[in-house]
């Protein structure tokens, strides 16, 4: 969609990038903004963890990062390489969320991303800000490769929230002085979109390797899975990592 708030079906998404008829999803009706599932890509078995922008606008809540962490940790044993498709404004805030456990349960999805050896490639379709954007496969938690969307929106927060936080102070003054603080407001946007809020800006910060167009997408993760498959990783001399309990 046109819109950031618009609502799309992320099966559409994957059903263009894997192979037909190969997406077996696991647990459809449990935590659906979360898409976990196996697939091909180019015949290559693949894990999928894709964010639902139909349900919960793709936020993740408790159940969303228990789901995701236990796939990616499964994933991981059987040394599937992992395929991350993401739109997401990022953890779903409020009462309900911290009584279901949401920060207990986002920290295995934290570790189980970081703790894993497969190769590793991410989609940025559209939102992914904050935490949510750390957890689903960024480069900050060791992805391999990130790939995004010209529409993609790469971010600590929206446009409109990080207008609102960093120059707070700017907008106050300028409502004291009873100046067109809607105008000046709307410039801020601007340049926060412009500078901040966009893949390009990403790409040179090295948060992303390339904006890619949604056309190209199959093509690059096929090159993408084919790089990430010869993949190196010496591990620390230890047993077992320290599961967050």
């Amino acid at each position: 969609p046109d819109s950031p708030l618009g609502g799309y079906d992320v099966h559409d998404v994957l059903a263009g990038i894997v192979d037909p008829d190969s997406l077996l999803e696991l647990q459809p009706d449990f935590a659906g903004n979360v898409v976990t599932a196996f697939a091909r890509v180019d015949g290559r078995s693949v894990g999928v963890v894709a964010t639902q922008p139909l349900v919960l606008a793709g936020a993740l809540d408790a159940d969303a990062a228990r789901k995701a962490a236990r796939f990616i940790r499964f994933c991981d044993a059987f040394n599937l390489p992992l395929v991350f498709v993401v739109d997401s404004p990022g953890f779903l805030p409020g009462v309900d969320g911290e009584r279901a456990g949401l920060l207990r349960q986002s920290a295995p999805l934290l570790y189980a991303v970081a703790e894993a050896t497969v190769g590793m490639v991410t989609v940025v379709t559209r939102k992914a800000y904050g935490t949510s954007y750390v957890a689903l496969g960024s480069k900050n938690i060791g992805a391999d490769l990130v790939y995004a969307w010209p529409t993609a929106q790469i971010s600590n927060a929206d446009a409109e929230n990080t207008v609102s936080a960093v120059h707070a102070e700017t907008l106050a003054k300028a409502e004291r002085r009873r100046k067109d603080v809607d105008a000046l407001r709307a410039s801020l946007l601007d340049e926060v979109e412009s500078t901040l809020v966009n893949p390009y800006a990403a790409a040179e910060r090295g948060y992303v390797d390339m904006v890619i167009p949604p056309s190209e997408t199959r093509r690059r993760l096929i090159d993408g899975l084919a790089l990430v498959e010869r993949k190196l990783v010496q591990s620390a001399p230890r047993k077992h990592g320290n599961l967050p309990l």
